[in-house]
């Protein structure tokens, strides 16, 4: 059993229309992403929806990246070391900025849910705040590994594999 693991949502977009159920599936997310980690101790983390032109400023801002991306993370640990909320004793991980327009575009091009992409991205984007990268491939490998065991253990599993090119990052 891991200790309370508070996920704060906010949807700062209007372009896609939440799902019912979508908010309990990204808090299921990271609370599975953490019991696979073994994390310890409470848990603090953020996540955004926003729309493509509010992640495109992100990502221009902080990657020097002139283009939306699916999801960003902002990561506040360094080597398992976290801020600690003085009011909750909670570890401080990061924010999650997932961009429901992206997510709506990816579950179309793979053929799968809105709730499965936005899982897939959601436990993608846990794993970054945990401290995984994905630079190299065997990085890569592992990460997708990782991604798709808590997909799995959701109820989501994948439909198809795919492999993204190098520019659909």
């Amino acid at each position: 059993m891991t200790d309370k693991i508070r996920v704060i949502i906010s949807n700062s977009q209007k372009e896609v229309k939440i799902p019912t159920g979508l908010r309990m599936l990204v808090r299921r997310c990271c609370n599975a992403v953490l019991r696979m980690e073994n994390f310890q101790g409470a848990a603090e983390v953020s996540v955004t929806f926003a729309n493509n032109e509010q992640i495109h400023e992100l990502n221009k801002m902080h990657r020097n990246v002139d283009a939306p991306t699916d999801v960003l993370s902002f990561p506040m640990g360094e080597d398992g070391k976290y801020d600690i909320d003085p009011a909750t004793n909670a570890k401080i991980l990061g924010d999650i900025v997932i961009s429901m327009e992206k997510a709506v575009e990816q579950a179309e091009r793979f053929g799968h849910t809105l709730q499965r992409e936005v899982g897939y991205l959601t436990a993608h984007s846990m794993l970054h705040l945990l401290g995984y990268d994905h630079e190299e491939p065997l990085e890569k490998v592992h990460m997708r590994e990782k991604e798709e065991l808590v997909m799995t253990q959701l109820g989501l599993p994948s439909t198809t594999s795919y492999v993204l090119n190098s520019d659909e990052e």
